[in-house]
């Protein structure tokens, strides 16, 4: 249960009370989410959360299509549409049930449109990296109510990084906050790697710089690292701290399961595409990592739940001005999705073989481009390139690995949101998306 199941439920109970069985119209539905804010504390309490506080100004943003007339009450502008925590906002932000809705929602992407896009999101080609692609883009949105920035230029710990990041960033806000005067919130999403930095030694190998887990908001920076996300974070407190009516929520993801056809961290992308490769050539589906990831505990955070962390913050004053970890709430064994992933793509099972020298994915997959070229055509999928759906320098690095970074999610219940999910149905979930959308067979 979350706050915005929470929501939709006591909307939808109240019109089988009245007997009302139609879908509402736009008018009808603005009319309910205007009361719902007036009586949310009470059905927040009746469903185990803490009473929300909307601090929020409601807005009035009204567009017609032909004769129908759409009342938006906010307007999202989601920096990252087509990454798997940028896909699952579009979903959640268009749909008549969440909260602070209806809501507009812009959506910006390098890419442009996606494949599989939403009807109600309206798409924004656009570099962020380029200020004067953003100044000519961006700077015409004066009705953005929130911004959501889910996206970055990944790499492992570099000042470049932490410069590309920190320009990206930055060019979004410059050119969006003082020409869009209805900005009330930034939600930033930034990960667990706040915690640990991640270095490659000349040999190649990865060594790991960390806080003792289980990792919490309150721990202090590491020194003397390069970590874009301290950038991003150093960004925000400059901006906000020059508008004071502006709110801010940072959000720490870990391991992230979600969909999208391109993104450089989807992992259960990658892992089903190595799995329907394995599958093809019939081969068994070989964990590509070591023993202590196979036998420790891991978190995950699914992105619909992502989604709705940053939602509940932007609109409840519990999530103002913090930031917090945000995880599914349990913990998971890579051994256990590993059958789980073989089952639901139908590949042999093969558990960890001490015997074996660990595999990389990135060597396996080097000369797979024209294996998985056959396996689209043969299958009808969408036309996607293995370079676009396989990250094995991100699996690899991920499953290379050892230390282990579980993650307190503690704040977020102290501050109202109990929001969770089961890892393993996650994954499972997921997967079918993938299949849904024609990424594997």
């Amino acid at each position: 249960m979350n706050v915005l199941v929470c929501l939709r439920d006591w909307i939808r109970a109240e019109r089988r009370n009245q007997g009302i069985e139609k879908e509402p119209n736009d008018k009808q539905r603005l009319e309910e989410i205007m009361t719902s804010r007036e009586n949310l504390a009470e059905s927040s309490l009746m469903h185990g959360f803490a009473p929300i506080d909307f601090d929020y100004p409601m807005q009035q943003n009204v567009e017609y299509c032909g004769t129908h007339e759409i009342s938006y009450q906010n307007v999202g502008l989601v920096i990252g549409i087509t990454g798997v925590v940028g896909n699952s906002l579009a979903e959640t932000l268009s749909s008549t049930d969440t909260p602070g809705g209806p809501w507009k929602v812009y959506g910006v992407s390098r890419r442009g449109k996606p494949v599989c896009s939403i009807a109600k999101v309206r798409y924004i080609q656009c570099d962020v990296s380029v200020s004067t692609d953003v100044q000519s883009k961006l700077s015409t949105l004066k009705d953005v109510t929130h911004i959501f920035w889910v996206t970055s230029a990944f790499d492992l710990s570099t000042a470049k990084c932490c410069e590309i990041n920190g320009a990206m960033f930055r060019n979004v806000l410059n050119a969006v906050i003082p020409n869009a005067p209805n900005v009330c919130h930034i939600c930033l999403q930034t990960g667990a790697m706040h915690y640990m930095e991640i270095q490659r030694s000349i040999d190649g190998k990865l060594h790991v710089i960390s806080h003792d887990p289980p990792f919490t908001e309150d721990m202090e920076r590491l020194e003397n690292i390069h970590n874009f996300y301290y950038t991003l974070e150093d960004v925000l407190f400059d901006e906000v701290s020059r508008k004071p009516s502006l709110t801010w929520s940072i959000h720490r993801p870990d391991l992230i399961f979600g969909f999208s056809h391109h993104s450089m961290l989807n992992i259960v992308g990658t892992l089903c595409v190595y799995a329907t490769i394995c599958k093809h050539e019939c081969i068994p589906l070989i964990f590509p990592g070591t023993k202590a990831v196979w036998d420790s505990y891991s978190n995950a955070s699914d992105a619909n739940l992502v989604a709705e962390h940053q939602i509940w913050a932007a609109l409840g004053a519990q999530g103002k001005n913090k930031a917090f970890n945000i995880t599914n709430g349990d913990v998971f064994k890579w051994k256990q999705l590993w059958k789980v992933l073989a089952e639901q793509i139908g590949v042999e099972y093969v558990g960890f073989d001490e015997t074996e020298k660990i595999i990389s994915l990135s060597e396996m997959m080097k000369d797979k481009g024209t294996v998985w070229e056959k396996i689209v055509r043969d299958n009808n999928l969408i036309s996607t390139t293995l370079q676009e759906v396989g990250l094995w320098d991100f699996a690899d690095m991920l499953l290379a690995g050892g230390t282990s970074r579980l993650c307190s999610i503690n704040r977020s219940k102290e501050h109202g949101f109990f929001g969770f999910r089961n890892s393993i149905n996650s994954f499972i979930f997921w997967i079918q998306k993938a299949k849904d959308n024609r990424l594997i067979p």
